[in-house]
């Protein structure tokens, strides 16, 4: 027997920007695709070691493109800015959507002390 809890339904919003993720316990989550992309598993975010996570700024209208099945316990998902190396494992997407409120005011924390902003930087 095993505690993880598998997921029900995995549904993209239309506007893209919501991911909605329903367990066979009954728990759901509404994650905004910002929040999992900056908080991405990838090595590209979370680095190779401790210390290592990179603060990704500008991301605040990012939205996902796709929803791809990894084997029988993940999916990856790609971004409108082409990332798509994060496998986003079913616990993982758990514990971000139980917790997005206080994951959002970490990120929202480090980007204030960096001076970086959730908004793209607009050039031109």
């Amino acid at each position: 027997m095993t505690d993880t809890v598998w997921p029900t339904e995995i549904r993209l919003s239309r506007d893209k920007r919501t991911l909605t993720v329903t367990f066979d316990d009954g728990a759901a989550f509404a994650i905004a695709a910002e929040l999992l992309r900056v908080r991405s598993p990838s090595a590209e975010v979370q680095g190779h070691a401790p210390g290592q996570r990179v603060t990704v700024p500008g991301k605040r209208e990012v939205a996902i493109l796709e929803v791809a099945p990894v084997g029988s316990y993940a999916v990856r998902l790609r971004f409108d800015d082409m990332h798509d190396t994060g496998i986003y494992t079913w616990p993982f997407l758990r514990d971000i959507g139980a917790r997005q409120g206080e994951v959002m005011a970490e990120y929202e924390a480090e980007l204030a002390a960096k001076g970086m902003s959730r908004d793209r930087v607009r050039r031109g």
